[in-house]
């Protein structure tokens, strides 16, 4: 889709950054690390902190020209330094419109190109069929349910877990 792109987080995204993390639907698929209720004062703080990446791992995800939700690698270290974890999210009013998928594309082939990784990987709850419906959309294999493993909202849950390597190998 031509109109979806990654790019840097820039301070001017505060308030729609804060705008969309700050809805609980959005939080319940994702890990606790990510504040909530969410406040401009977290949005500058995640703001700051992607600026200062080397390289780039944390992206705003645009849509039609407007941010609407953001999508990152996190750099796995020694052993696993090839492989990056995968996190994103959109915001609600852009749920079911494609945007995840095309920028979970985007951000593989990045992480694939760019940061010249070999393998993606992301987690996923079990409840949350529309990101799992995503990632096998982009060629994600499941390769294990880690049974029970997660808490969310004082209750247990699977986790899937989803991967892809670099040229299919």
């Amino acid at each position: 889709m031509a109109n979806i792109q990654l790019r840097r987080l820039q301070p001017n995204d505060r308030d729609q950054l804060t705008l969309l993390a700050n809805n609980k639907k959005v939080w319940d698929n994702l890990r606790d690390l990510l504040p909530h209720p969410y406040a401009v004062t977290d949005a500058d703080f995640f703001i700051n902190l992607t600026l200062e990446e080397d390289p780039y791992q944390n992206f705003g995800i645009e849509y039609n020209g407007e941010l609407v939700g953001v999508i990152g690698v996190i750099l796995q270290k020694d052993v696993y330094r090839l492989s990056g974890e995968m996190g994103y999210w959109i915001g609600e009013p852009y749920w079911g419109k494609g945007i995840a998928t095309e920028a979970v594309r985007l951000i593989t082939e990045y992480a694939f190109n760019e940061l010249n990784l070999n393998r993606v990987f992301a987690g996923v709850f079990e409840f949350n069929q529309g990101s799992i419906k995503v990632l096998q959309k982009n060629g994600f294999q499941r390769e294990g349910i880690f049974k029970k493993a997660v808490i969310k909202n004082d209750k247990v849950w699977d986790e899937h877990h989803y991967y892809k390597l670099k040229n299919n190998q």
